[in-house]
C-alpha cells in the first residue's frame, strides 16, 4: 500500500487527514539463527517489506487502531487501562507495545491509527517486529518523544516477552529500527552493538516462503529457548556465547544428547556468523554459500527446527547456485522461508527451478520475493 493510499483510507475511517506516516521495514537474516536469545552474534538485513502507520492525535486518552492489512478491525482502549486480548492477536502487539513505552516514556497521549503492512505473517520475516517499530516510530514523530533505535528495539521485544507472550532476542527488532540500505548488520546481542556489513555488489537476496506456517508463541520456539539456558546453567556460564565447541565436547557427559545438540548448534552458529562477516567483506560468495549451508545442516540436524519443505526448497535453490552462493532457512523454523544469496544473474533460474518443483514436489505454492537491503526506521 502506498503512502497515498494509505492516507486516503485514513480519511475515509477516521474523517480527517492523518498527521503522520510511520514505517519500519521487515527483516531476513542471512545467518546466525537462534543466537540472539543467547547473547550470540546474528547478521540480518532489513528489507524492503514492511509496516506503514498513519496517524492522528485524539484529545482523549483513548487509542483507536484499525488493522487495514490484517483482519479489517477496529481496536479501542484507554492508554490508562490496558488489558490483554483474547480475540484477535494483532491487538496485542498494539496493547503491549504501547504499555511498554509508558513504562519508558509516558509523554503521549490517545492517537488514532490506520496500520497496513505487506511482511507475510508467519514466515519468519519478522512482521511482528516490523509492527512494534513502525507503531514506536509513528508515536515518537507524532509527539515528538526522545526516543533512539536501540531503546524502541528494547521496548518492542519486551512487549512480545512479557505481554504477547513470545521469549523472542533482540535481533528483530534492533535491524528494523537500525539497518542500513544495502548493508547487512552484524549484531552482537549481548551489548547491543552492531557493524555494518557491505552486501556485495551484484549480488541478490531471494526469498521463498515455502507456505508452511507456524506460530512462533505456539510451536517449539520457547522450548528451545529453555533449553538453552538449562545448558548454559548447568555448564555455569552466563550464557552458550560464552562457551567453546571444545569446552562444550569436555562437558559432554553432564548433558542429555538433546542438550549437547541443541548447544552446539548455539555455539559453532555463532562462529559460522562471524565468518560469514569476514566472507562479506572479502566478497567470497563461495565461502558464505558453504557457510549457509552449514548452518542449514545444524538447524535441520542438531536444532530441529527445519521441515521437508525448507530442506526441499534449500535443495532446490543450492543446485542452481551451486558454488558461486548458498541457502538456507531463516527465522524461528517449523516453516517460514529460505534465504538464498547468488550472483544477480542466477535469480531467475533459480526462481523457475523452485516454481517448477517445490510445488510437484510438496503441494504447496511458494511465493518468491527478491529483496534488497533497506533502511531502518530509527537510522532513516
Amino acid at each position: 500500500m502506498t503512502d497515498h493510499s494509505l492516507k486516503k483510507n485514513f480519511e475515509a475511517l477516521f474523517k480527517h487527514s492523518p498527521e503522520i506516516v510511520g514505517y519500519a521495514p521487515g527483516r531476513v537474516n542471512i545467518i546466525g539463527d537462534h543466537t540472539d536469545y543467547n547473547q550470540g552474534f546474528v547478521l540480518p538485513a532489513a528489507i524492503q517489506m514492511g509496516t506503514h502507520i498513519a496517524a492522528s492525535r485524539r484529545d482523549d486518552n483513548q487509542i483507536c487502531a484499525f488493522a487495514g492489512g490484517f483482519t479489517q478491525t477496529i481496536d479501542q482502549f484507554p492508554l490508562d487501562n490496558i488489558e490483554y486480548c483474547h480475540d484477535e492477536m494483532w491487538r496485542n502487539y498494539v496493547r503491549g507495545t504501547l504499555q511498554c513505552l509508558r513504562q519508558h516514556n509516558n509523554e503521549f497521549s490517545g492517537m488514532n491509527l490506520y496500520i497496513a503492512g505487506n511482511v507475510p505473517q508467519g514466515a519468519g520475516l519478522s512482521s511482528s517486529a516490523s509492527f512494534e517499530i513502525a507503531l514506536l516510530k509513528t508515536v515518537t514523530d507524532l509527539y515528538s518523544l526522545d526516543l533512539g533505535g536501540v531503546d524502541a528495539a528494547l521496548i518492542g521485544q519486551a512487549a512480545e516477552n512479557s505481554f504477547v507472550g513470545c521469549n523472542c532476542g533482540i535481533m528483530d527488532q534492533l535491524v528494523s529500527a537500525m539497518g542500513l540500505e544495502n548493508h547487512a548488520m552484524v549484531l552482537d546481542c549481548r551489548d547491543l552493538s552492531i557493524k555494518d556489513a557491505p552486501i556485495p555488489e551484484g549480488t541478490a537476496i531471494l526469498v521463498v516462503n515455502s507456505n508452511v506456517k507456524r506460530g512462533l508463541v505456539d510451536s517449539e520456539y520457547n522450548s528451545r529457548r529453555s533449553q538453552c539456558e538449562t545448558v548454559a546453567q548447568i555448564l555455569g556460564v552466563a550464557a552458550l556465547r560464552d562457551l567453546s565447541v571444545s569446552q562444550l565436547q569436555n562437558a559432554k557427559l553432564l548433558l542429555t544428547d538433546e542438550q549437547f545438540r541443541r548447544a552446539r548448534h548455539v555455539i559453532t552458529e555463532n562462529d559460522r556468523t562471524m565468518d560469514a562477516m569476514a566472507a562479506m567483506q572479502a566478497n567470497d560468495l563461495t565461502r558464505l554459500g558453504q557457510l549457509m549451508a552449514e548452518s542449514h545442516a545444524s538447524l535441520r540436524d542438531d536444532y530441529q527446527v527445519s521441515t521437508a519443505e525448507l530442506d526441499g526448497l534449500v535443495e532446490i535453490m543450492s543446485t542452481v547456485i551451486g558454488a558461486s552462493g548458498g541457502a538456507r532457512m531463516t527465522g524461528g523454523g517449523f516453516g517460514g522461508c529460505v534465504v538464498g544469496l547468488m550472483p544477480e544473474q542466477k535469480v531467475a533460474e533459480v526462481t523457475a527451478a523452485v516454481q517448477q518443483q517445490y510445488q510437484q514436489r510438496f503441494g504447496l505454492e511458494p511465493n518468491i520475493y527478491q529483496c534488497t537491503a533497506s533502511m531502518g526506521a530509527f537510522r532513516c
